[in-house]
């Protein structure tokens, strides 16, 4: 799932899921229109990948903070081994900008194409069986 923010949106990036913060891999890049399929690969962008586990089961998900074409720093204020809660402050991007969420296909998606999110407010998706869900 990819959110793409325009210049007019709060570029404050929240933790989807709650968890233990795995890995942070930032990786310094281009500055194309976050809205092209191809940012998430070339531009300026941090990996954040996260696991909870849940009765006893591993959840895994990945986010990743990409600038754009005005935005030119990302900041991620989160490191490998820290504990963060669903909706917390995890870092910033300045100005326009995109926010990917890699989620496990067995996760509901709540949101579809077009859907206006604000970020530790919506639902976007349903773990199976639980009332956890992903904002």
């Amino acid at each position: 799932m990819s959110i793409f923010l325009s210049v007019f949106d709060v570029h404050i990036n929240r933790a989807p899921y709650g968890g233990t913060v795995e890995s942070v891999d930032y990786r310094p890049g281009k500055w194309l229109a976050a809205y092209k399929f191809e940012s998430a690969f070339q531009n300026e962008r941090s990996e954040i990948a996260v696991t909870r586990t849940v009765r006893g089961e591993q959840r895994r998900y990945v986010f990743r903070q990409i600038v754009g074409l005005v935005a030119r720093r990302v900041v991620t204020r989160v490191q490998a081994g820290d504990e963060i809660s669903s909706g917390q402050r995890i870092g910033l991007m300045k100005f326009g900008s995109r926010m990917d969420i890699f989620l496990p296909p067995e996760v509901t998606l709540t949101v579809r194409e077009g859907t206006r999110v604000i970020g530790g407010e919506s639902v976007i998706g349903r773990w199976p069986g639980s009332e956890h869900a992903v904002s």
